[in-house]
């Protein structure tokens, strides 16, 4: 018989989270309101600080939906958008009816390049298209540039949409990620750092842009004794069986974020004198990652071997792992839209890996890893 999957990053319950969803069932309040949800809106606002207003949605991707329309992008715009992420980063423009300008990362942090991005920002003006915003991620819970890519969305007044969905516990200079946007998301997807099964938020510093983001996740309802509705709204609200999970998640997070970290230390141990081979972690001590997945580029002239054949050795032992996020510009799907960089993103892809990093992962399971790593050190 096989030896049980590994995942790359599995959910990992702490315990309490049963009792928020007794209690929801108990009470009747299965709905998308009710007190888990305002009770996890408050456990992230108290956790992020910095004057955060947090609306409770059905996924990161309604959550920077949202944010795009808050922000006033319609059809017709455009919006920046960091090539090396998920896809969801990048579809909500596409609901919008908006192009997406894509942009190359640097080799510091993988993320948003700021070279790039003013190059960029510079051309679209000079056809006529300003962008309306640009979509920052803290990419594997890196936090991006702040300090750069602040002062260019300040220079040229474009908003920043802080994309946080893999950063929740990440921080830059003592700051949470979350907070850097003028407005940030979260996302509570099963695999991220902590859960709500489905689920994820939006951050803002303004109770009126919660308010509203409210407002349009739960149909656009106008304040009548009957069904009115003048603008269009979606059905984006977490529920509060899910709020309830994330509830008990909250109070793990810390513990989390430190396991996870330790599984980072713990590819560093194991490649520390390979030459060749190069494990993600930060730039420099303003940074500091929730190493939400760890990750690894492989220099194959210097290695005698590519991340492939790694991965696939894995696998063969059911150990999942995967390569980085192929970037957006290289996509089908995004195939005509513009591209401003050189070939940072491409390389990381052809090179990267991403290897097992949940904080449930056991003694034996870290065993079972090493046991198949060791034989390319």
């Amino acid at each position: 018989m096989n030896n049980p999957k590994i995942y790359l990053s599995s959910p990992h319950m702490g315990g309490t989270e049963r009792g928020f969803v007794t209690e929801a069932f108990d009470t009747n309040w299965i709905a998308p309101l009710g007190p888990n949800v305002t009770g996890f809106e408050n456990d992230l606002e108290n956790y992020l600080g910095e004057n955060s207003k947090v609306a409770a949605l059905s996924s990161g991707t309604a959550a920077l939906h949202l944010a795009l329309i808050l922000l006033g992008v319609t059809k017709g715009d455009e919006v920046i958008c960091q090539s090396m992420t998920f896809s969801a980063s990048a579809n909500p423009i596409i609901y919008q009816g908006a192009t997406p300008v894509f942009v190359d990362s640097e080799s510091d942090t993988w993320n948003l390049c700021p070279i790039h991005l003013e190059k960029a920002i510079k051309d679209r003006i000079s056809k006529g298209k300003k962008p309306k915003a640009i979509i920052a991620v803290h990419l594997y819970g890196m936090p991006y540039k702040v300090e750069e890519i602040t002062v260019i969305s300040k220079k040229y007044e474009i908003p920043i949409i802080d994309d946080s969905a893999e950063a929740l516990g990440s921080t830059y200079k003592g700051q949470k990620c979350g907070t850097f946007g003028d407005i940030s998301i979260l996302s509570f997807n099963g695999n991220k750092i902590i859960t709500t099964s489905g689920g994820g938020v939006l951050v803002s510093k303004s109770n009126v842009i919660k308010e509203k983001a409210i407002f349009l996740a739960t149909q656009a309802r106008d304040e009548a004794p009957y069904y009115q509705h003048s603008e269009i709204g979606y059905n984006y609200r977490l529920s509060n069986v899910c709020a309830g999970i994330g509830r008990g998640q909250m109070e793990v997070l810390d513990d989390h974020v430190f396991l996870r970290r330790k599984m980072n230390e713990f590819y560093k141990e194991i490649f520390k004198n390979k030459e060749g081979v190069t494990v993600f972690t930060e730039p420099s001590e303003d940074y500091k990652s929730n190493h939400w997945l760890s990750c690894i580029t492989i220099d194959g002239a210097k290695t005698g071997f590519i991340s492939e054949e790694i991965r696939l050795a894995l696998d063969k032992e059911n150990i999942e792992a995967r390569p980085l996020w192929k970037p957006m510009h290289l996509q089908p799907v995004f195939k005509d839209a513009p591209y401003y960089g050189a070939e940072v993103s491409e390389n990381l892809f052809k090179k990267g890996l991403c290897l097992p990093s949940g904080s449930n992962l056991s003694e034996a399971d870290r065993n079972r890893i090493f046991s198949v790593l060791k034989s390319y050190m």
